[in-house]
């Protein structure tokens, strides 16, 4: 497994309950500023084999990117059940719910 997949997916399980982070964040702590999509990648491929809590990853704009109904109802759900309120167009206050590490893993 490459570096930046195994901070990716460190990165990831360390988003703390009721907190978010953007895909976008998390390749740039993983050191690809521009590595957002490899984090869908990663997500997408790697999610239920290490457990990610992939509900707490979010576009740029706070907004739940997953177009799948089923998908996007279980994320929202997940969030809700953390305390972190979605509106009615799935966005998420990122100033109010974002994460922010304390130090790089």
């Amino acid at each position: 497994m490459k570096p930046f997949t195994q901070q990716v997916i460190a990165i990831i399980k360390n988003i703390p309950e009721g907190g978010v982070m953007t895909y976008g964040q998390i390749a740039a702590l993983a050191g690809s500023s521009r590595g957002a999509r490899q984090v869908v990648r990663i997500l997408h491929s790697m999610s239920a084999s290490y457990g990610l809590p992939w509900h707490r990853v979010v576009n740029a704009k706070g907004e739940i990117a997953i177009t799948d109904d089923e998908s996007r109802f279980k994320q929202i759900l997940y969030l809700t059940s953390e305390n972190i309120s979605v509106d009615d167009q799935g966005r998420i206050d990122l100033a109010k719910y974002q994460y922010w590490p304390v130090s790089n893993l």
